[in-house]
């Protein structure tokens, strides 16, 4: 059965035998290629694009056009693709990752893949982990593209709009993932079509996929603003709340008098103004209309003022303990520390309790780098260390891992793994071995995990008065440099183990005569790409080198896993004194283990990071997709607003009617109908002892419609209606939209606790989540109703 799934899921060897009759096809035109002259090759490049036009494909023009960038990096480069790179560069058009170890020109292999998806002029992204590779990678590869007639772009985190906009415009772009996915959500939040700057997500290629898709995907991208700076309109509006008085009413009483400025309905738990309390707001704050766009800010506040003095009690909801409004858990009776009310409902509690109004700042947009590259039609990528986590790109991302075979045999000789009682005796170990290598004038590269240990050996190396580098990874373009130099006759390097990504040691004169670059690990990683990246270090196209790992039972690895059974075989082995070593295969593949074990944990947690997020991506595309709607609409909006309108009016007046006529709430509907849609008179003179339910509705959609065209015949100018429009819903869907992230953060915060219950979290979070939406849309839809009903057109409008 094993070797039955095997056979399945390990596709190397198939998918190698399909590529390498791909491989064998682009060789052929080696010859013919050669003899064209420049300009008859760059003019390769307009053919192919008029070919795809009439109808060929991609996939067909791949044997000429992987050629002619091969043929192209000759001339421009001096560097000519080997047959093991064109085999890398057809798995990657593939959409496959290309496992290639380092040194085997992984820059290179992706300049046939690139040139090729590039002339659709949709546009290729080659992603790199910082700005410093993004950069060499743009000047040096970007040479041979412009020389074949591509445009080529560099997006970097300082460029304005406009610069990013012409960068994503280019067939080619360079970028990191960061900025990438940052310019997706910031492009998603903007009111205008023209201040996007990203085009559709087409292809990418990601450099050190690995390090992107797996080691940053735990950490999702988040656009945070100031959540309010506004905290003196929650004291203005709660002070204003705390002169008004509850209309106690009846509903079943019809009188035209008024009885309070504020209504209550305790079976939905709402608040609103009553017609007198929104003249009280307008006399208060000055205002002709409380429901004009520009006051939408204030009508918060004050919904939320109401709110917290009215409904939200004190010592039953929430308690106050040193100066801090702490809820209350209303299933277990218990303060929740930490948590706090969403939407503002907080910060207005703060206020009616007087208490210190805490500023916080609010997620406007978040991704996680998953779901973000998941967006591409099609995504491929490189590292030298992808084999350990196959299941995981093949189940998260649906990418194959293909192990590209090296150009020269590897002759690097991996040593096992040596074992120390403890940190004094293996450091003292590691400084003798690089004293004695050092002698010999082998270049010697010294992995550590943590800062703190870099820091400790370099400290000791001093005392030997060896000469060394430190790697400090704040730049980057240092960081490139130290690492190229790593491979001169005698010089020792301390790097951490993720040190050197994208960088390549090469060896100086002479090395290689005296045993190629040495690597040492001070310490095993939890993860083997991360061990396997600083081996791969040495050992580049055939050259000669040595690697082994240092191990003492104090590290951490060893402390977590390797336990008692490694000490009590280390016990059996040597006489008790501090110097004992292991050097044993045994102990190799019990940290393997124990790092299968920690990996399989990691995965878990992305996995379940992905779970969760997947939640907000369906409504993170939903509401997107009609962001989008709306800023790309060129005609009028009225499709989408009447309906919006026409479902508020179908809620509101089915919750205030329910049953039989005596157990209608007449005055909450009339607040609702006159707070919101209509105004006072038209209100009154609605005869709600009669009508029915359908008329009703019939009636409200009526004076919608006559509501709209009025406006319509106020702005004369179309474009004018439409920009009132976009204002209306953008302002609504935005603003919901950020307390709706920030309701949902605080969910997932708390939903584990659920688990306590007998109950699976996940599901718990998705049921509350789609609860939580469901409200959310009606809520825009609601503020979008009662803001184009009642707000007053005037020339000038700004957003």
């Amino acid at each position: 059965m094993a070797n039955i799934l095997k056979k399945i899921y390990n596709g190397d060897k198939r998918e190698l035998k399909k590529f390498e009759k791909l491989a064998k096809r682009v060789e052929s035109y080696a010859d013919e290629y050669s003899k064209l002259s420049d300009e008859q090759l760059q003019a390769k490049t307009p053919e192919f694009r008029e070919r795809l036009k009439n109808g060929e494909t991609l996939d067909s023009l791949l044997p000429e056009a992987f050629a002619v960038s091969r043929e192209g990096a000759k001339r421009v480069l001096g560097l000519y693709p080997f047959h093991v790179q064109i085999l890398g560069g057809i798995s990657l058009h593939y959409g496959n990752i290309s496992e290639m170890m380092t040194g085997e020109g992984k820059t290179l292999t992706a300049t046939m893949p690139v040139y090729l998806n590039a002339l659709t002029g949709k546009g290729v992204h080659v992603v790199t982990v910082n700005e410093y590779l993004s950069s060499r990678d743009e000047e040096e590869m970007g040479q041979l593209y412009r020389w074949l007639g591509l445009t080529v772009g560099l997006n970097l985190n300082a460029m304005s709009p406009d610069e990013k906009r012409e960068a994503y415009e280019c067939d080619i772009t360079y970028s990191t993932n960061s900025e990438l996915g940052f310019d997706y959500l910031r492009d998603n939040m903007v009111v205008y079509k023209e201040q996007m700057v990203q085009r559709e997500l087409n292809y990418a290629i990601l450099d050190e996929v690995d390090s992107i898709l797996i080691d940053e995907a735990r950490t999702p991208l988040i656009i945070s603003g100031e959540a309010e700076q506004a905290n003196g309109d929650y004291i203005r509006a709660d002070r204003f709340v705390k002169t008004l008085k509850e209309d106690k009413s009846d509903d079943d009483v019809d009188d035209e008098e008024d009885h309070g400025d504020y209504k209550i309905d305790w079976p939905t738990k709402t608040i609103s103004l009553t017609r007198t309390g929104i003249q009280k707001a307008c006399d208060h704050f000055g205002l002709r209309n409380l429901y004009d766009v520009e006051n939408q800010k204030l009508v918060h506040h004050i919904d939320q003022a109401l709110r917290a003095n009215y409904i939200m009690l004190k010592d039953i909801d929430y308690v106050v303990q040193e100066g801090e409004v702490l809820i209350v858990d209303s299933f277990t009776g218990r303060v929740m520390k930490g948590r706090r009310y969403s939407d503002g409902l907080h910060q207005a509690i703060e206020a009616k309790e007087n208490v210190k109004i805490q500023e916080e700042s609010k997620t406007q947009a978040t991704i996680t780098y998953q779901n973000f590259f998941r967006m591409y039609k099609k995504l491929a990528g490189m590292t030298g260390t992808a084999k350990t986590e196959e299941e995981e790109f093949r189940e998260i991302y649906n990418m194959q891992v293909i192990a590209i075979p090296t150009n020269r045999p590897v002759i690097r000789k991996d040593r096992p793994d040596v074992l120390y009682p403890n940190l004094d005796s293996k450091y003292a170990a590691v400084v003798d071995e690089i004293k004695e290598r050092h002698a010999n004038g082998q270049p010697v590269l010294v992995g550590t995990v943590a800062v703190e240990s870099s820091e400790r050996l370099s400290e000791l190396l001093d005392r030997e008065n060896i000469p060394h580098a430190v790697l400090n990874a704040k730049n980057h373009a240092k960081e490139a440099q130290i690492i190229m130099n790593a491979g001169q006759r005698g010089a020792v390097t301390i790097a951490t183990n993720m040190a050197g990504r994208g960088t390549d040691i090469k060896l100086g004169p002479g090395v290689k005569e005296i045993g190629g670059l040495a690597v040492i690990g001070t310490e095993r990683h939890e993860s083997r790409r991360i061990d396997n990246q600083l081996r791969g270090r040495s050992g580049r196209q055939g050259d000669p080198g040595e690697t082994r790992f240092y191990l003492s039972l104090e590290d951490d690895l060893m402390k977590r896993f390797g336990g008692e059974r490694v000490k009590d075989f280390l016990d059996r082995l040597s006489d008790n004194d501090d110097d004992k070593v292991i050097e044993n295969r045994f102990i190799t593949r019990q940290i393997e283990s124990a790092q299968k074990r920690v990996e399989g944990n990691n995965y878990d947690t992305r996995k379940q990071t992905l779970q969760y997020d997947d939640v907000m991506r369906i409504q993170r595309e939903i509401i997107y997709g009609e962001r989008m709607q709306v800023i790309g609409e060129e005609d009028s909006l009225k499709d989408v607003l009447i309906p919006m309108i026409r479902r508020t009016i179908n809620s509101q007046v089915d919750m205030f009617t329910q049953g039989d006529r005596s157990k209608w709430r007449i005055d909450s509907l009339r607040d609702f109908i006159s707070s919101s849609l209509l105004s006072e008179d038209e209100t009154d003179a609605i005869d709600f002892k009669t009508i029915t339910v359908p008329e009703l509705k019939e009636k409200l959609y009526d004076e919608v419609e006559k509501n709209y065209n009025e406006k319509a015949d106020v702005l004369a100018d179309p474009s004018q209606m439409l920009e009132f429009e976009k204002v209306v819903i953008l302002r609504v869907v935005d603003d919901r939209w950020t307390d709706h992230i920030d309701a949902m953060d605080q969910l997932r915060q708390s939903i584990s606790l659920r688990g306590y219950g007998q109950l699976n979290p996940l599901v718990e979070y998705q049921d509350s989540g789609y609860n939580m939406f469901e409200e959310m849309v009606s809520n825009i839809e609601f503020d979008v109703t009662r803001l184009f009903m009642k707000a007053e057109i005037r020339q000038n409008l700004s957003r």
